[in-house]
């Protein structure tokens, strides 16, 4: 048994060292390869039952694993749209086949990088075939997230679907001072224009005409304005909205609003200072600060200025780049210099990383040895940031690699040199006979 047991190891121990000479061949193949995983083997011994003073070879076995956790380094691109992780987590992707697929039946990859540019359809993709998965966002840039222990919700993200935008006004911030000099008996009693931009549905520019009249008292100072609001995208000569406003004059809360009652087309709330009026394509709320909150109207010794007079909202825009924030944030930005969040992509994460099965295009797929996915967003719990215009390079060392492939070689040698002196030494078995 001595000697065939030997032979047998010998013949183990050249298969094993094959495959860690394969396993060593891919690592140098791929070394230039973004995103790659080293393989690495595992050696371990068998022993068969020993006894009266007889050893039996029980040889070697091999176990190949891609080491997933470990980490390349990130090199900067020149595409906003090449994406990496930056600590643990992976990126969902899917393969062709998913792009048309139903949520429920989409398959599901992960990935730790990759060069995603947007191909006919304004899918964002690899040239290698792996589409990008996400969120879509509502229309105001959040995201509701369906569920983050399986894949429904993800779609591939397209961007064409937002290749234009007109983000409506919804706010403005009436940051102003009314001059007090114009409420005092003996003022003249001139109004004060204020024409404010502000975009429709759209996206097409429109003006709200704002004027301030002084109410004029016989004597002393009345403190007190109207205001009346035009809306030239409907009926230039009729106000949508007319209210008076008072200001205090106390030492503590000087130059504050101190009430606002609207006489048409409009509503006040006193705790938030927005008031509310109806354009001709929806309302718009108008933030002129609380009673005795000091702002943004107010009312001092001044001259008029509109300093500080602010509109939400962006004009018809065309698409011109997408970005990925560190959140996951994919965000498009357009030529007027409106950016919208469109989708956010998550990082998954399993308990056993090396547990994952590796697929081609650097891809993994959940195993029952790497347990079951959670989709974190990114920057929170155990992941790491997305990091735009950067890709991460192969964790292959070349030089540990080429040390590998010596030590190998002299295993490997080694190993043939046990099959040679067993089958000598059965050649002189033979030959006693003779």
């Amino acid at each position: 048994m001595g000697l065939s047991s030997s032979l047998n190891a010998g013949v183990m121990g050249l298969a094993v060292n094959a495959t860690k000479l394969a396993t060593i061949s891919d690592n140098i193949a791929n070394s230039e390869t973004f995103g790659y995983k080293r393989v690495d083997t595992d050696f371990t011994n068998m022993v068969l039952q020993q006894g009266n003073g007889a050893y039996t070879a029980g040889g070697v076995r091999v176990a190949t694993f891609k080491d997933v956790a470990a980490q390349g380094a990130l090199i900067s691109t020149n595409n906003s749209t090449d994406i990496s992780v930056a600590g643990r987590g992976m990126l969902p992707v899917t393969n062709a086949a998913g792009v048309t697929a139903q949520s429920g039946d989409r398959p599901l990859f992960f990935t730790t990088t990759g060069s995603f540019a947007p191909d006919q359809d304004g899918f964002l993709r690899t040239l290698s075939g792996s589409f990008l998965l996400g969120w879509p966002a509502n229309a105001d840039g959040s995201v509701t997230v369906p569920g983050r222990n399986s894949s429904a919700g993800l779609e591939p993200v397209q961007v064409t679907a937002n290749q234009f935008i007109a983000s409506p006004t919804t706010q403005i911030d009436l940051g102003l001072n009314i001059p007090a000099s114009a409420t005092q008996a003996g003022a003249s009693g001139a109004a004060y224009d204020l024409p404010v931009e502000y975009f429709d549905t759209l996206g097409s520019s429109q003006t709200l005409a704002f004027t301030f009249t002084p109410q004029v008292p016989a004597t002393g100072s009345s403190n007190t304005w109207t205001v009346s609001i035009i809306d030239q995208a409907g009926d230039p000569t009729t106000p949508i909205a007319t209210l008076d406003i008072v200001f205090d004059d106390a030492a503590a809360t000087a130059g504050s609003i101190l009430s606002v009652t609207p006489t048409s087309g409009a509503t006040y709330d006193s705790t938030t200072g927005i008031i509310n009026v109806t354009t001709a394509t929806g309302p718009i709320d108008l933030v002129v600060g609380a009673p005795g909150a000091g702002g943004p109207l107010t009312q001092l010794s001044s001259n008029f200025s509109p300093i500080g007079v602010r509109a939400d909202g962006a004009p018809i825009g065309n698409l011109n780049s997408v970005e990925v924030t560190e959140g996951g944030l994919v965000e498009a930005i357009y030529d007027n210099g409106f950016r919208r969040t469109i989708y956010q992509v998550p990082l998954g994460d399993v308990p056993n990383l090396n547990g994952l099965t590796a697929f081609d295009n650097q891809t993994f797929g959940v195993s029952q040895s790497s347990g079951d996915f959670f989709l974190w967003d990114a920057g929170t719990g155990p992941v790491g940031t997305t990091v735009g215009f950067a890709l991460t390079e192969s964790t292959t060392d070349i030089a540990e690699e080429l040390t590998d492939l010596i030590q190998t070689q002299r295993a490997y040698s080694s190993n043939a040199k046990i099959i040679q002196t067993v089958d000598e030494m059965l050649q002189e078995t033979t030959n006693l006979i003779r």
